[in-house]
């Protein structure tokens, strides 16, 4: 039954595989560096849709309808830069899986690292209170009962025996 299954998962990916990689023959160029170029702006974009996915790899409507537009401005004579500054134009810098480094986008840059400084924080402190907790001393009375409890006879011993 295993067997079963993972042959026929093995036969899945390797079928859907091809699926993907014909999505992008289908943008031809004459120029071997125009080509090049366009591969980098697809896989450099981000896919709005699925927004884990770059424009290259994602089947999503909207991602073939912005390779379509990305493919005309390159074969209209748009070069690389122009079609990143039309695109971060359009949808601003989260088209882009690297965005730039300018005040809008720290926190995207340093949020993380602002979370984690937090979380240190907070740690360091919770560990200094433990370690720091002061033991309280027993009143007499409080003393006085804790030496008769502890004189007693365990009634659970009595009751195992």
């Amino acid at each position: 039954m295993f067997v079963r299954i993972f042959l026929l998962s093995l036969f899945f990916l390797i079928s859907v595989t091809p699926l993907s990689a014909a999505t992008l023959a289908d943008y031809t160029f004459e120029d071997a560096q125009k080509a090049a170029d366009f591969r980098n702006v697809i896989e450099e974009m981000r896919c709005l849709v699925c927004q884990n996915e770059s424009l290259a790899g994602s089947n999503a409507e909207l991602a073939v309808d912005l390779r379509n537009e990305i493919f005309d401005m390159m074969t209209a004579g748009q070069d690389k830069d122009d079609v990143i500054q039309f695109m971060v134009a359009r949808y601003g810098d989260f088209v882009l899986y690297d965005p730039p480094m300018k005040p809008s986008t720290y926190p995207l840059w340093f949020g993380p690292l602002f979370l984690l400084l937090i979380g240190a924080v907070l740690l360091i402190r919770a560990l200094r209170k433990k370690s720091v907790a002061q033991e309280t001393e027993l009143s007499d009375n409080e003393q006085q009962r804790l030496d008769t409890l502890l004189k007693q006879p365990s009634d659970s011993k009595d009751a195992k025996k």
